[in-house]
């Protein structure tokens, strides 16, 4: 069995302004920092064997951060944990997007979000092979971690993705399983006054409302 730490990024200042960023590599600010070291502190109280993280540097600083609260080197760099390429609206605010891409309509350049899943979840399987019987820390997205969620359960958990917290998975016999909110660090990381994900995310926000 391998044992995932899913980390969301600290935040950024499209994160604080609402704005899409999907796969333009915006980079932390200070209080994303502040968040991605709390992180670190909370996983430091366990034992870690390996580091991951998506290549775009809001993903990659978090990593290098935690890593070294945890005693890990520079993280190992995964292109396939990248967030979701957004398209269009990459850069775009929730009221922008609703007055450009009104209900239904197509977003020119838009990832489909079953490609996010299906690259996501293989790296995922790819990092278990690599270390089996491990615990290893993958410093990822808001999309990506939703990803995994619907694929292991669809519709059936609505936990918080906000910046920097931590969300457990097991992947055993072959298959990807969601421990969550029965670890206590999943619960200890929400920080409180962040926003949830799908709040930054105006289109992910009206994915949920259609499912």
């Amino acid at each position: 069995m391998t044992v995932f730490a899913l980390v969301r990024h600290g935040e950024t200042d499209w994160n604080r302004e609402r704005r899409i960023q999907g796969s333009t590599d915006i980079p932390l600010n200070d209080l994303g920092r502040e968040q991605a070291r709390a992180t670190g502190a909370l996983l430091a109280d366990r034992r870690w064997t390996a580091l991951v993280a998506s290549p775009l540097s809001r993903a990659a600083e978090t990593a290098r951060l935690i890593g070294e609260a945890v005693g890990l080197g520079e993280p190992e760099l995964e292109a396939r944990l990248a967030e979701r390429d957004y398209g269009e609206a990459e850069g775009l605010t929730g009221p922008e997007i609703d007055a450009l891409f009104p209900d239904g309509a197509d977003v020119p350049g838009r990832e489909p979000r079953e490609a996010v899943a299906e690259r996501v979840v293989a790296a995922l399987h790819d990092l278990a092979a690599r270390h089996p019987g491990e615990a290893v820390i993958v410093v990822a997205h808001g999309g990506v971690i939703r990803s995994v969620l619907e694929t292991v359960a669809p519709g059936q958990h609505r936990e918080p993705i906000t910046n920097g917290s931590v969300h457990s998975f097991r992947h055993a016999d072959g298959s990807l399983e969601l421990v969550a909110f029965d670890d206590p660090i999943d619960e200890r990381s929400i920080f409180p006054y962040t926003d949830d994900f799908e709040q930054q995310n105006r289109l992910a926000e009206r994915e949920r409302e259609a499912r």
